[in-house]
């Protein structure tokens, strides 16, 4: 994970000032790109230690197409409770675009499971992209989407994934997300006879809050260490798959450096 620790120190070496919505300021720079090799471990950060549960309950609550808070807090996952209203509500968000997306005649497009399929089917092509930006309800959702779409790509019986994120909080929120769309590559290949190759992340606006230069400080003096392991049940369909199905083994990180999330 060196290559995440490269931006980090980027950003604090070169990152320009800039104002941002939530009026904490940050230290940014525009465009920046990292890969992973699947095959040399799980790309999970060990400079310090994340809270697996809610990346793997956040992706499967993704997945389910869930919009409501619920799912996440019986599963003790609290990530997004700033941002839901009263009933636990957040608008139609990630799950939402995934899974249920809105076309004019009123039916819905399954973009994820639609995707899956044309894998299975039609493996070259390059159309094999999901999209959450939407741009008809970003108005009705609680947070526009920071990762906005993804791109698949099969080579070779390999399965590779591309992500762009419009805006990235690299301290707090790319450890979760390398982490989920890793994962996410995983489980699709899993479904679809594949072998996992790469990740890569595309950034837009990568940031570090002014609230957590002192972390990141922190953070940079450590060296990683090995990556862990991820093992998945066999599954034939995404939607199959439960907490249960994933074993995430050798995770031995340093211990967890707090930073308050800006909202």
């Amino acid at each position: 994970m060196k290559n995440y620790l490269h931006l980090l120190s980027t950003i604090i070496e070169n990152g320009e000032e800039k104002k941002d919505r939530t009026g904490i300021g940050t230290k940014s720079i525009f465009g920046w790109q990292m890969k992973f090799d699947l095959s040399k471990g799980f790309p999970l950060i060990t400079t310090k230690k994340l809270h697996i549960q809610s990346i793997v309950h956040e992706l499967l609550w993704f997945i389910k197409g869930n919009t409501n808070i619920k799912y996440l807090n019986e599963n003790g996952v609290r990530i997004w409770d700033e941002w839901a209203d009263k009933n636990g509500d957040l608008g139609p968000v990630y799950g939402k675009q995934w899974r249920r997306w809105n076309k004019a005649d009123g039916k819905f497009i399954d973009q994820l499971l639609e995707v899956i399929e044309e894998i299975k089917i039609n493996p070259y092509s390059r159309r094999l992209i999901v999209s959450s930006w939407n741009p008809e309800d970003i108005p009705k959702m609680a947070l526009a989407p920071c990762h906005c779409f993804y791109q698949f790509y099969v080579n070779n019986s390999k399965l590779s994934c591309q992500l762009y994120q419009r805006s990235a909080d690299v301290f707090l929120g790319v450890p979760f997300n390398i982490a989920s769309y890793a994962l996410l590559t995983e489980m699709v290949a899993c479904v679809t006879n594949l072998v996992p190759k790469d990740l890569i992340i595309t950034f837009g606006d990568a940031h570090i809050y002014n609230n957590h230069i002192d972390q990141v400080n922190v953070q940079l003096k450590r060296l990683p260490k090995q990556l862990p392991n991820i093992d998945l049940n066999n599954k034939k369909l995404i939607t199959d798959f439960n907490y249960s199905d994933i074993k995430i083994s050798n995770y031995n990180p340093y211990p967890h450096i707090s930073g308050k999330v800006a909202i």
